[in-house]
């Protein structure tokens, strides 16, 4: 009952639903693009929304053939904040991920043309799978968690050693000054998020705190040019879809924050749900990780570092304090730019509203780790 319990928590994120009136577009008028740009593509059309994500609609796409996945930003540039939902940054990554050990869907078209639909969209091959939304993996035996733990790591390890270059994306990011760029990327979003207008963009006093502290305590190792990799920028269980019945990663998904950046602040923001109790962001932090066979923190980064090499567990728990102190602080940006939207009305999930109610919490959990560095 515990189990059955626990996975209701989790209902509004899995499966389809009727398009929501905030997300509706022309669907004939995507099927006429369709029918010109997507090789194989016949109608008749049907759409629904996927349940999660609250940053960019998602749709499936549904024909007679064949489904499809179509991702869109939530409305026109001309609404939107700043270097937000960068929807066409997720279709190059995963186009020069597609064939390396990092498993991504098949890109199949990308559309910015904003009059088709009135939104820029991209479509992708829609997979057969799992999305596992609860960390502790309520109804596994053990040894069947610590397998899906493993294989997270594993995929996680393998983009961090993707020769980008390789990929065609050498220029998918900025070289140098990652964290100073980054920290100075999230106190604009988040200023501009948080601007007192309305009840929901208030001002956090950590967040401004954090603003001030972070850019002056970058450690040594943060600061180190030869660390670059592809980020993922959003690495966790459920932006994973594994295999219907084997521990295995069909599919990254979500790459909207991705670019070329320092491998430890993704592993480090990967990390973040051993530090956060379960609730509404899903961690981990508190539970029995032997019993349930989730390894603990330590053994995680462990593992990670024997399949890089990137670094020692010893050096990186020097730093450990303001890594997680900076990717709270990311964090929390974003669930702030999240509550403006919903201010807005441009939020695209019924979740977006609870997830809003966060930033402040992890704001103040993240100056308690800047507090410790």
């Amino acid at each position: 009952m515990k189990d059955l319990l626990r996975m209701s928590d989790f209902d509004h994120f899995v499966g389809t639903r009727p398009v929501p009136a905030s997300h509706a577009f022309d669907v004939a008028a995507l099927s006429a693009w369709l029918g010109q740009n997507l090789a194989g593509f016949v109608g008749p059309l049907s759409v629904e929304a996927f349940k999660g994500g609250q940053s960019n609609p998602t749709y499936k796409l549904i024909t007679p053939e064949r489904s499809y996945v179509m991702r869109a930003k939530p409305g026109p540039v001309a609404k939107l904040l700043p270097s937000a939902h960068a929807i066409e940054r997720e279709f190059a990554v995963m186009r020069g991920l597609h064939g390396t050990a990092v498993p991504v869907p098949r890109m199949e078209c990308l559309c910015e043309d904003e009059s088709v639909i009135g939104r820029a969209f991209y479509i992708m091959e829609f997979m057969e799978g799992r999305v596992l939304w609860d960390q502790s993996l309520p109804g596994m035996t053990p040894a069947e968690r610590g397998a899906i733990y493993n294989e997270m790591n594993r995929v996680i390890a393998a983009l961090h050693r993707v020769k980008f270059a390789e990929c065609g994306l050498a220029s998918y990011g900025k070289p140098g000054n990652y964290f100073e760029r980054q920290i100075g990327r999230w106190s604009k979003q988040y200023q501009a998020s948080a601007d007192g207008a309305g009840p929901m963009s208030q001002p956090i006093p950590e967040m401004e705190q954090l603003i001030q502290w972070l850019p002056a305590h970058i450690p040594a190792g943060a600061r180190d040019e030869a660390m670059v990799s592809i980020v993922h920028g959003d690495y966790r269980l459920d932006n994973l879809m594994f295999h219907p019945t084997e521990p295995r990663v069909l599919a990254v998904l979500d790459w909207e924050l991705s670019t070329l950046g320092h491998p430890l602040a993704d592993f480090s923001y990967h990390c973040m749900a051993w530090h956060i109790p379960p609730g509404a962001f899903r961690g981990i932090g508190g539970l029995d990780f032997k019993s349930l066979g989730i390894p603990s923190e330590d053994e995680y980064i462990r593992l990670y570092c024997e399949r890089t090499g990137l670094t020692t567990p010893e050096a990186l728990k020097v730093d450990w304090n303001f890594y997680m102190a900076y990717n709270l602080f990311r964090i929390a940006a974003i669930l702030q730019g999240i509550a403006k939207r919903v201010e807005n009305g441009t939020a695209s999930s019924a979740q977006a509203q609870k997830s809003a109610a966060g930033a402040r919490p992890l704001a103040q959990m993240a100056w308690q780790f800047a507090q410790q560095a």
